[in-house]
């Protein structure tokens, strides 16, 4: 997919005709840049907006600039795209140093990585370097902002506009799902009236693998008035599982009675499981009809035995992604490099690190991300190991930045399926195994949990080359009795791993669940199995119940929650016994006693 860059000038001329007179140098234009893709046009003002490439209220662009091509799904670039509203807000909008130039040059790092002519981003600090800029600053931003943050014209909103989540990117270019996917999502979630044979054909040939049912009436029929909200809601809460099906006879074609001879009574209702007819009832009883709606979704989704378990003290710990944030002293870290620190992209990134500290994100413009992950991969031959960890947490602090985060995952001549600067350094490390050096593993763990915690980076972890390196590391880091500090971090690794496994598996549960990320899908059953078994290792320590204890708890719960019960999982925790060894932890505090017994049960299961 092509990227190009849309330059417009704000000052329609004026600038190029007035601004040596004005501010003593020659300024060509008052940029105004978007980013456009496949007829699109993503731009910053009064927030983040899109609309019809061309049709915003700036007229036609004065320059054409081609960027580059992504072969980035859609739903990644718009998850991206997610992050970056929570940093190019209305409220932060500021023409000199937080304006539509830095959007797209954040966006164009993101989708091919490079950003935008420097000559445009450097635009604002020319004018500030004039004296008479400094002084007309406060009068230029004023006089700009009614132009810059105007409203996107309603003419201009593509039918199909980009919503706040990719939830509602459904029908976006390219398509996350299948045809017959994207047939199921728009059949499923609400109550389909119908009038042909050939619709209902079509819709009952979207079941094969679930479930659906068939409400015969007519607007003559009183009685059937008392079950139609009923029928709403239950098509609601069935989400993906169940189609639903209204066929209103006053309506309705002829073939339709040919098909269904015995419906001789309104409300008349038919299920079918797996493409198969089953039930056949009549009547407006509510009570009766979610009765038997919920047998039906029973049987074409049997509950899991852990869905008839009480676990409510494991259901409240938290699941939002442990990450190591603090900022060590720059300079000293960068002095520990010798003469690999003077690499100019050391220099750019603790400029950003010290500007995003000190003024926020808004105020800190994105670095040559480039030229970092190039020193990045050099830094594992260039540096020894003892001192490797100095370029590792650079690396570290700066993915706590979406942005940053967002370029690691996506590396733009990826869409490969692996993050090329990160595979690399988690190798490097890997191979060294135990004889890394301390400071090499602990920071590469805190780097690790960072990772997870961009949504884009997950279907990444989860999955080879990423997924097997990292527990390597992790189930190696967690079997280390010598160093405390090193298996903590390691089990807020593998908090992060079970926890975001545990959400993937728990979606085909959700009755509207979210679309995931196209490659997104559950960690390697034989990489759950490893990381369980060093679990259940740490749990039978003769140590007390400590914190690092609770948390392999936790993470055990994660793991075998709503587990195929056919699966080496299931297999391994059996021989294992780990529920006994669970039973024989001694949780003081009565939360700790009730996690304790909850998580047996699941394994007793």
């Amino acid at each position: 997919m092509d990227v190009q860059l849309y330059v417009y000038d704000l000052s329609q001329g004026m600038a190029r005709s007035m601004s040596r007179q004005f501010l003593g140098t020659q300024i060509d234009a008052v940029y105004h840049t978007s980013i456009v893709m496949d007829g699109i046009e993503y731009f910053f003002g009064q927030g983040v907006h899109t609309c019809r490439a061309g049709t915003t209220h700036h007229g036609k662009p004065m320059e054409t600039i081609t960027l580059g091509q992504t072969a980035l799904p859609m739903e990644v670039i718009l998850e991206y795209l997610e992050s970056l509203k929570t940093i190019y807000t209305a409220e932060s909008y500021d023409l000199f140093l937080h304006n539509c130039n830095n959007f797209s040059n954040d966006f164009a790092m993101f989708l091919v990585g490079k950003g935008i002519p420097s000559h445009i981003t450097s635009l604002p600090q020319t004018v500030l370097n004039t004296p008479f800029g400094q002084m007309l600053k406060p009068q230029l931003d004023a006089m700009m902002r009614p132009i810059t943050q105007a409203p996107v014209p309603p003419r201009a909103t593509p039918s199909r506009a980009h919503q706040p989540s990719v939830a509602a990117q459904l029908t976006a270019k390219p398509a996350p799902f299948s045809a017959s996917e994207a047939e199921l999502v728009e059949a499923t979630g609400r109550v389909n009236n119908v009038r042909t044979i050939r619709e209902v054909d079509r819709l009952l040939g979207l079941t094969k693998d679930r479930c659906a049912i068939i409400f015969f009436t007519s607007s003559t029929c009183a009685p059937c008035k008392l079950v139609y909200q009923p029928y709403d809601e239950l098509a609601a809460e069935a989400g993906k599982k169940c189609v639903f099906i209204k066929i209103d006879f006053s309506h309705a074609e002829r073939t339709i009675n040919i098909r269904y001879p015995n419906v001789r009574a309104t409300p008349t209702f038919i299920t079918y499981l797996h493409g198969e007819q089953q039930d056949e009832w009549s009547g407006a009883d509510p009570r009766q009809l979610r009765s038997n709606v919920q047998i039906l979704l029973d049987a074409a989704f049997p509950p899991h035995p852990h869905f008839s378990k009480s676990v409510p003290t494991f259901f409240k710990q938290s699941q939002r992604p442990i990450s190591y944030t603090k900022i060590p002293p720059l300079e000293k870290v960068v002095a520990k490099m010798g003469e690999f620190g003077k690499d100019p992209a050391v220099a750019s990134i603790v400029s950003f690190v010290d500007a995003r500290e000190r003024f926020g994100a808004m105020e800190a413009p994105l670095t040559k991300l480039p030229q970092f992950a190039d020193f990045l991969r050099r830094s594992t031959s260039s540096l020894p190991p003892d001192l490797l960890f100095t370029s590792l947490d650079l690396l570290r602090i700066t993915l706590t930045d979406v942005r940053v985060a967002g370029f690691f995952a996506e590396e733009h001549r990826g869409a490969t399926g692996t993050p090329a600067t990160i595979a690399h350094i988690l190798n490097h490390v890997n191979e060294l195994g135990p004889s890394a050096p301390y400071p090499l593993r602990l920071t590469t763990l805190h780097l690790a949990c960072n990772l997870f915690s961009s949504p884009l980076f997950i279907p990444h972890l989860l999955s080879a080359p990423l997924s097997p390196t990292l527990i390597s590391i992790l189930t190696t880091a967690l079997l280390d009795d010598k160093h405390p500090a090193l298996k903590a971090s390691a089990l807020s690794l593998a908090m992060n791993f079970a926890s975001s496994n545990h959400k993937i598996r728990m979606k085909p549960y959700s009755a509207n669940p979210t679309p995931s990320l196209s490659s997104e899908s559950e960690l390697d059953e034989s990489e759950q199995v490893e990381l369980l078994a060093s679990l259940l290792e740490t749990l039978s320590s003769e140590e007390a119940f400590t914190d690092v204890k609770k948390m392999a708890l936790i993470c055990t719960g994660w793991l075998v929650y709503a587990v195929n019960m056919n699966g080496e999982l299931r297999d391994l925790w059996k021989v294992m016994d780990a529920a006994g060894t669970v039973g024989k932890l001694q949780g003081k505090a009565l939360e700790d006693r009730m996690l304790v017994k909850e998580v047996k049960s699941l394994l007793e299961a």
